[in-house]
């Protein structure tokens, strides 16, 4: 489900970082990321609900976009970490204000009560 970008399709600097983080998982990765490098079962637990089919594909396209790094350990078995690039940590900051609106204006449903 990759995206055909073209340069210069973009009509505003939001709609450029949306071609890049746009899709439910995207940003949930580099949040996991900001953390530490992942392999990819461990990011397939930290997001919990998603399927291996799309997470795949969502780091084949963060990693085409540049934000993420795959880097393979030539070992028995095959070892394989992703991280974020120096470009993927600069999108982190500039994404952090959107979670600290999130955490002040979107109230959190509190937990149900338990059933006795």
């Amino acid at each position: 489900m990759t995206t055909v970008r073209r340069p210069g399709s973009h009509h505003c600097g939001i709609d450029a970082a949306m071609d890049v983080i746009g899709g439910k998982w995207k940003v949930l990765i580099l949040w996991a990321l900001s953390e530490r490098p992942h392999r990819f079962g461990e990011l397939r637990r930290a997001l919990g609900g998603v399927t291996e089919k799309v997470l795949a594909a969502q780091l084949r396209e963060l990693e085409e976009d540049g934000i993420v790094h795959r880097e393979v350990y030539e070992e028995v078995p095959p070892r394989v970490e992703y991280s974020l690039t120096p470009r993927g940590v600069s999108l982190n900051e500039a994404l952090a204000p959107l979670g600290a609106w999130g955490r002040q204006n979107v109230q959190v449903s509190p937990p149900p009560e338990p059933v006795r």
